[in-house]
């Protein structure tokens, strides 16, 4: 075989393999069904090729945004950022924005499949380097509109999750949380950050964002960081330390696995009535359209959710070994289910926000959209009612309208929080904007 050929034959394959991809049949089960305290769970599908439907990342044209819930304005807070994932609103009123994305990872997403998460990872909008920074967004005149646009802080290393504790911003890059100090109403940091505590990274790094939240009394950090792979695949080994939620004395500097068996906690959240942590977790993909549906749960003390060796409870994934049916034994059935492959990365408890009285209780969710189901799950921010702590109802949309009908992307959310005005803002990482969600009946005050 000549070396041309030897080049072409790969490639060839690969197209073919992308080809009997996107024919693979599609969902049995309506969406709605994977949402809720006990959602529906097929049988899982396995084959050699998952389902592929990815979206085409192309930004929002001149005067395009997504579309809010009945009765609220949506308006950029921001434009022309660079990957914004990620929020934190000061006592001020200041927005943090982290503009990040995956480090270098030599080691993840080799070989063929690696080849294509690469191609997918592109046409969706998630291959741009990353911008390294948080910036700080000032709306002083609260007309919905931030005026003022710094650069924060820069040189960090894929940063994620802030949190601020008294005089000191604790921020997580993809290796280590690093402390600043700061002063309220300032608009950039100059000094070198402390180094906190080392994170899981390396050359593999397959989850690479790590959230942060400290505790109502500022004493700790909850950590969340994602496994290493989809289901195990890389070798149990190499899970050591992941899939799990830290906690983190700040006194001390000690830390301990709060939670385990959380495939992908991203989004951390505290319920203000029982005072319970709660997460949003990605769960595993290439079991079929309808499996495995993403959740948020409040997150025990010492428990166990049951990745990689099961799902939604003591239901085994037969592709991981070893088996482990002493912790499946174990694995505690999350609270509420948020879809499959939704992607529900953002997550905020909706105190203080002003859009509706059907917002007083509950959780915004930021939904990334789906890479392998169809048809697509996700691309919206949700909102799932709560009553006495718990979740109380199905979920209501409060922003979509981020893919048109001929999978062309706009935008995919992301983070989520409310400002100090009571308005909902969302990162959208693919447009490359803020968005401010308020109600009708707010009054900006100039």
């Amino acid at each position: 075989m000549t070396s041309a050929n030897a080049s072409v034959r790969p490639v060839t394959l690969a197209l073919v393999t992308l080809v009997l991809a996107g024919c693979a049949a599609t969902s049995k089960v309506a969406e709605m069904q994977g949402f809720g305290p006990q959602p529906a769970l097929p049988p899982p599908q396995t084959s050699m090729i998952p389902t592929v439907n990815v979206v085409k990342a192309v930004g929002w044209p001149a005067g395009g945004a997504p579309v809010g819930t009945e009765g609220a304005m949506v308006a950029a807070f921001a434009r022309n950022l660079d990957h914004p994932r990620w929020l934190h609103v000061l006592p001020n009123g200041d927005v943090l924005v982290a503009e990040t994305n995956a480090p270098p990872r030599p080691e993840d997403a080799k070989g063929i499949k690696g080849w294509f998460f690469k191609r997918y990872q592109k046409k969706a909008g998630g291959a741009v380097p990353s911008a390294n920074r948080i910036t700080l967004l000032r709306d002083a005149d609260g007309d919905g509109t931030a005026e003022v646009r710094t650069t924060f802080l820069s040189g960090l290393n894929s940063p994620f999750g802030m949190a601020l504790v008294g005089p000191a911003l604790y921020v997580a890059n993809t290796d280590a949380i690093v402390r600043f100090p700061y002063s309220a109403g300032e608009t950039t940091i100059g000094t070198a950050p402390t180094k906190v505590l080392n994170l899981p990274g390396g050359p593999l790094n397959h989850h690479w964002t790590k959230n942060i939240v400290a505790s109502a009394d500022g004493s700790k950090l909850y950590v969340a960081i994602g496994s290493n792979s989809n289901a195990g695949e890389n070798g149990i080994d190499k899970e050591a330390d992941r899939a799990a939620i830290w906690e983190l004395d700040l006194q001390t500097g000690a830390h301990r696995t709060f939670a385990s068996g959380l495939r992908n906690p991203v989004g951390m959240a505290w319920e203000p009535e029982t005072g319970a942590l709660w997460t949003a977790v990605n769960e595993r993909d290439e079991l079929g359209n309808d499996l495995v549906p993403d959740y948020m749960t409040s997150v025990r003390d010492g428990g166990f959710y049951g990745w990689p060796y099961s799902y939604f409870g003591q239901h085994v994934d037969e592709r991981v070994k070893p088996k482990r049916p002493d912790l499946v034994a174990t694995a505690i059935v999350p609270d509420y289910a948020l879809g499959s492959h939704t992607a529900s990365l953002g997550l905020a408890h909706s105190r203080g926000n002003r859009l509706s009285p059907r917002f007083e209780q509950g959780m915004f969710v930021g939904q990334h959209g789906s890479w392998n189901r169809k048809p697509r799950s996700g691309y919206k921010v949700i909102f799932v009612p709560f009553s006495n702590g718990r979740p109380a109802g199905m979920p209501i949309d409060v922003l979509t309208g981020f893919v048109r009908d001929d999978g062309e992307a706009m935008g995919r959310p992301v983070g989520v929080a409310v400002d100090a005005r009571g308005g909902l803002l969302v990162a959208d990482d693919v447009g490359n904007v803020v968005w401010r969600v308020a109600g009708a009946a707010q009054i900006t005050r100039r």
